[in-house]
């Protein structure tokens, strides 16, 4: 298996009763988050959790460098909440996570739970966490808004690393001494460009259309975002192939205590790697891959977010 690009957890890291029981866990937070969802949704903001998801499949391709050889990408799951709200943002990393695992072999199968518990669950709850106070604290004042951003975005990023790390050490695959010093260390920096990116793309949105992120929605269609964030989208597809090839925290954190031999082979491969197969080009084989994640990921967040929305009006 070629771990190079390797961004989630996959199968062989975890024991089988971990996995099983971040599966039954994960599952539940996600249905219930389909039901709590409703409140969120409306047809003005449907096209936004498309547009997320699409968006934040196509950062994650984009692994930026930290520091001593290793890279870090975008979670994504602050800026989900601060512009989608914190029921909408799960289903939406839960989006990118399925199809990530399912059609880019990016995370194991039985992992698969593990992986949305930490990115879907954890890192939605702990961004929503720090907005929430820090906006309440600012009256939603602009820098409250870049500063909440900033924090979630960090946070979000460091305490998924931890829970990541309990759960190799509950496994048995690196104690807990061990495991959640390098994992937090790693994560704490790489958090820094994750709180920076939130920022930035937050700071955007204010000043374009604040009503999106101060949830002032008004009667306009939201069309022109839609176009804006899809040409986005496949821009920063276009660009994956110069992201940095340096390990990410968790493949490094493998490597360096030693537990990166006990990855196991995905059961299936599809478009493993983010490598379309059959294109001689690397680079070009990398977009053609990115552009048809951001069409899928599209569509099943799109398939949700309708469904919840038909249901409101049964």
């Amino acid at each position: 298996m070629n771990t190079d690009l390797m961004m989630h957890i996959p199968d062989g890291f975890l024991s089988a009763p971990t996995s099983g029981l971040f599966w039954l866990i994960s599952a539940a937070i996600i249905v219930f988050a389909l039901r709590r969802a409703e409140k969120e949704l409306d047809e003005r903001r449907l096209p936004m959790m498309g547009l997320m998801a699409a968006a934040i499949f196509a950062a994650q391709m984009l692994n930026f460098a930290v520091t001593g050889g290793t890279s870090g990408h975008l979670l994504g799951s602050a800026l989900a909440v601060i512009l989608l709200g914190p029921w909408s943002a799960v289903l939406v990393m839960a989006s990118v996570v399925v199809v990530q695992a399912l059609v880019f072999q990016d995370g194991g199968l039985l992992a698969l739970g593990a992986n949305l518990f930490n990115m879907a669950v954890v890192g939605v709850a702990m961004s929503f966490f720090v907005v929430r106070i820090i906006n309440r604290l600012g009256n939603e004042k602009r820098w409250a808004i870049m500063a909440g951003a900033f924090g979630a975005g960090w946070l979000s990023i460091f305490i998924a690393s931890l829970v990541a790390a309990l759960q190799l050490a509950v496994s048995g695959t690196s104690p807990a001494n061990i495991a959640l010093p390098a994992m937090g260390g790693i994560h704490a920096l790489i958090g820094i460009g994750e709180g920076l990116i939130t920022a930035a793309a937050a700071g955007v949105v204010l000043a374009a259309r604040p009503e999106v992120v101060r949830d002032q929605y008004g009667k306009k269609s939201e069309k022109s975002i839609w176009l804006v964030g899809m040409l986005l989208s496949v821009l920063l597809v276009v660009f994956a192939p110069l992201a940095s090839s340096h390990p990410d925290g968790l493949e490094w954190v493998a490597e360096e205590l030693g537990f990166m031999h006990t990855a196991r082979e995905p059961l299936f491969e599809l478009i493993p790697d983010y490598v379309f197969p059959g294109i001689g080009n690397e680079a070009l084989a990398t977009i053609v891959a990115g552009v048809i994640g951001v069409v899928i990921v599209t569509g099943v967040a799109l398939a949700t977010a309708r469904r919840k929305s038909t249901g409101k009006t049964v």
